[in-house]
């Protein structure tokens, strides 16, 4: 692997942030090129309504892909996509959101609660959702300097449970033909699993860290006030 690629200057991260934005925009331009073409079949609200849906999951998996790629290859630059990666799966999510809301359901809010309440793949849908904007909201540099490393970290970390919930939703939504949603599920798994495989070894080094040789331990020295 050539050095340029290993540590690429500030312009060819640019460069690679601007090419991954516009790759990132294609589905969506795709869909409506398609709607103003009426070229989405014979159900067009259902078509643009399941293809934001899967690009959702998608983006919330190429995200969680972020890190093991970064690991396995060496390339530490690729976490520097990984922001804009999560967002563009807030935005598939907020249009598949409303899209529902709007060609789906023409804002009639009671039924909207009703489905939210009595179909279980729209309940599991719309908390994966909800639970999606508190990510969005702080997947920025204030955020984190606000939260602390370690709170910003453990809030985040939800990403795994909302990605779990969306491949749920979309297992639910499908009912019978179940391959599409089984092939993300055993992606995420892999993901999923890796990490925790990673923690596991990461547990095991620090257990096998003998401790320090008593005459290397310093003695610990208390502070006793004045009464």
């Amino acid at each position: 692997m050539s050095l340029s690629l290993r540590a690429p200057s500030a312009a060819a991260i640019a460069a690679i942030k601007a090419i991954v934005f516009v790759l990132c925009l294609l589905p969506a331009v795709n869909l409506a090129l398609g709607w103003q073409a009426d070229e989405l079949g014979a159900n067009p609200i259902e078509t643009i309504t399941r293809a934001s849906g899967e690009w959702t999951l998608r983006f919330l998996l190429i995200t969680l892909a972020v890190t093991p790629l970064r690991r396995l290859t060496g390339l530490h630059w690729l976490l520097r996509l990984r922001r804009m990666l999560g967002l563009y799966a807030f935005a598939y999510a907020t249009t598949h959101f409303a899209i529902y809301l709007w060609l789906d359901q023409f804002f009639d809010w009671r039924a909207i609660a009703l489905d939210i309440l009595e179909r279980p793949f729209i309940t599991v849908g719309f908390a994966a959702f909800v639970l999606l904007i508190p990510l969005a909201a702080t997947s920025n540099s204030f955020a984190i300097r606000r939260l602390g490393g370690r709170q910003w970290q453990s809030l985040h970390r939800s990403v795994y449970a909302i990605a779990i919930i969306a491949v749920v939703h979309f297992w639910w939504l499908v009912k019978a033909d179940v391959l599409e949603p089984a092939i993300y599920a055993l992606i995420l798994a892999a993901l999923l699993g890796v990490r925790a495989w990673w923690r596991e070894l990461e547990r095991r080094r620090q257990l096998s860290v003998p401790p320090p040789a008593k005459h290397l331990q310093r003695p610990v020295i208390r502070i006793v006030p004045r009464q």
